[in-house]
């Protein structure tokens, strides 16, 4: 009896129609600086060196972390392509680089073209919106790797920023302030310890509408990690302007402390936000401690800047008039 590659838990013909449905929907993110279709060995981007005459090439790689259970839980896939490309476009940002493009990858047991077609269509959509060109990846069926039903998710970015330009936090002195803006709730950090109080202590039902919240804990928690582009781009050339910290696992103080010299440290001042209602929640069902929640979760604080005084007011009426709600949430000592 022969047995086939399809035999083994790879179904070849079920890639071949996804690759078709993913390079459609990675061609409408390309620009004039992507030179070929999806489908090569590698991705090819012409980088405009008028743009960038000192250029610095910045990059990273994430994933999502166990996000991917609650989409698993919902059925919903689309948003956590959306989250994976916010996540990596904030976090090359705020060293004031620009998102050129991006590259994923899919891992799976058997490969679900109608799932893997969801999932880059969040992708698409939020390059699109963070003007950054989806033009490869990678998805690979492992059979006896991953559970059925489930998928891993991990994103590479690379950006470009002049050497002049790079925002890294070597002007930090005592006294500068710190401001705050908003998440819009858990962003990518976090699910283990929610999903630990939520699903398996609290057995609480993702579908079910929580009147605290205004909505189901499903919907609450697939939230899309928001992207702070606009935001930065709005302040990223005022002079006074010395650190970005994008806060995802470690929190606040964990994330804006990487920027820090040895001799200086951060004053928070945990009241002078309000804390969302999710976080709340999760806290009082987990019986959590302050600092375990202050070092687990962004708790409403998506981005934290790092401003000279005297160009505290310039840096908060730009971040007001790109739609932000920014918070003086501490400062240097």
């Amino acid at each position: 009896m022969s047995i086939s590659y399809k035999d083994s838990g790879v179904d070849l013909h079920a890639a071949e129609v996804s690759t078709k449905k993913i390079a459609a929907l990675a061609k409408s993110t390309f620009n004039t600086n992507v030179l070929k279709d999806v489908g090569l060995f590698s991705g090819f981007f012409s980088l405009d060196l008028k743009k960038y005459p000192e250029p610095v090439i910045v990059s990273s790689v994430d994933g999502v972390g166990t996000k991917l259970k609650i989409a698993f839980a919902m059925d919903i896939h689309d948003t956590i392509g959306q989250d994976l490309v916010n996540h990596c476009v904030n976090d090359i940002m705020v060293s004031g680089a620009d998102p050129l493009f991006f590259l994923d990858y899919i891992g799976t047991l058997s490969l679900k073209p109608e799932i893997a077609e969801q999932i880059v269509s969040g992708m698409a959509e939020a390059c699109k919106t963070n003007d950054c060109a989806l033009i490869g990846g990678e998805t690979a069926e492992m059979p006896g790797f991953y559970s059925p039903g489930e998928y891993d998710l991990a994103g590479t970015i690379v950006g470009a920023v002049n050497k002049n330009d790079i925002i890294d936090g070597s002007r930090i002195e005592a006294g500068d302030l710190l401001l705050g803006i908003t998440s819009n709730g858990l962003h990518t950090n976090g699910y283990s310890l929610a999903r630990k109080v939520l699903l398996e202590v609290n057995k609480v039902d993702l579908t079910k509408h929580v009147d605290d919240l205004g909505e189901s804990w499903g919907k609450c928690l697939l939230k899309v990690h928001k992207s702070y582009a606009k935001a930065i781009r709005a302040v990223r050339r005022i002079p006074g302007l010395v650190g970005i910290s994008h806060i995802t696992g470690g929190g606040i103080i964990g994330n804006t402390k990487r920027l820090l010299r040895e001799n200086m440290k951060l004053h928070i001042d945990w009241s002078s936000w309000q804390i969302p209602v999710e976080f709340r929640l999760i806290q009082d069902f987990g019986n959590v401690t302050d600092p375990e929640m202050r070092q687990t979760f962004n708790l409403g604080i998506g981005l934290v800047f790092v401003v000279k005084p005297d160009f505290y007011d310039s840096v908060f009426t730009a971040l007001e008039n790109a739609g932000e709600k920014p918070f003086h949430i501490g400062n240097i000592k």
